[in-house]
């Protein structure tokens, strides 16, 4: 048995998924701007740069869209009702688990003090959670989206053990970015379990220079991790 004091969750793409496809949304907000298509939503994710700003998240939007209308020599483009209308085309309550997480969430509560640490903001995030049935799951949340520092920085992860009374040394997180779960763990400290939202395609991240402890093609492993699997 894997000796963990604690066990802490990603939720996005880790615990659940969005249900609403990108071009449900990318056209959604053209819809609700009243505006003319242009590009695709692969254009926006890739002219979306760094971490959202939780604070300004329309303006983290917008900046998207701005570059997706100069590649489409779109000028004066309302690139901020564009953002309005995305936001208002997300609905955070239209989420599911991801395969094996129900499971994985009651072996770890079997094993471990378990918390959820999460980049977004309550006032989304707590939607999500009311919709899984799981915001009482936990024994520790934190909303990284209301903190000054997110994942990966370690103070997410810090105040979780905290409030688990909990060592770094002897708990672990989950999570589906090697960026911001696997590194964010291993400056805090912790062991990492890595499980992507896919695997085996040749644009996969090489998870090598993170080195994550475990590496889960889906949830339905996370057993393995329990039972002193590799």
């Amino acid at each position: 048995m894997a000796p963990f004091d604690a066990i802490l969750f990603d939720l996005d793409n880790t615990l659940c998924t969005n249900d609403q496809s990108g071009e449900t949304i990318y056209a959604g907000a053209f819809d609700a701007a009243g505006l003319d298509r242009f590009g695709e939503p692969s254009d926006l994710w890739a002219a979306l740069d760094g971490l959202p700003d939780h604070d300004d998240h329309e303006g983290y939007l917008a900046d998207g869209f701005e570059r997706v209308a100069a590649k489409h020599d779109r000028e004066g483009v309302d690139v901020r009702a564009l953002a309005r209308g995305f936001v208002e085309t997300v609905d955070h309550s239209a989420v599911s688990f991801r395969p094996g997480a129900e499971a994985a969430l009651a072996a770890a509560r079997d094993h471990a003090s378990v918390g959820l640490v999460t980049n977004g903001p309550e006032r989304r995030q707590a939607v999500k959670l009311d919709a899984l049935g799981i915001a009482d799951a936990f024994d520790a949340v934190v909303f990284a989206g209301d903190m000054p520092r997110r994942k990966p920085h370690p103070d997410p992860f810090d105040r979780a053990l905290s409030d688990l009374d909990a060592e770094a040394n002897a708990s672990l997180h989950v999570g589906d970015s090697l960026e911001f779960d696997v590194d964010g763990a291993h400056r805090a400290g912790l062991d990492a379990a890595w499980c992507p939202v896919e695997t085996g395609d040749e644009g996969d991240p090489d998870p090598t220079s993170y080195a994550p402890a475990y590496v889960l093609r889906s949830l339905t492993e996370f057993s393995t991790i329990l039972d002193g699997g590799p």
